[in-house]
């Protein structure tokens, strides 16, 4: 499963939308995550579009940890 990152911790702090603007650095964490989603999703459209395969999934296996 694709993980989109950022620079630190994914939030912003605060009790308002104002507080929460003047939050810098969560901001700019967020606008990091925004843009790696942005390209992560692209990317996965342009590998469609080429043509390249999902990779196969095994069949699930199941164990009973209870003998």
């Amino acid at each position: 499963m694709p993980i989109v990152s950022s620079q630190y911790w994914n939030m912003v702090h605060g009790l308002t939308a104002e507080d929460v603007e003047k939050d810098l650095e969560g901001m700019q964490i967020m606008r990091s995550l925004g843009i790696n989603m942005a390209w992560l999703l692209k990317s996965i459209e342009a590998g469609k579009v080429a043509g390249t395969p999902l990779p196969a999934r095994e069949d699930k296996m199941y164990t009973n940890f209870i003998r």
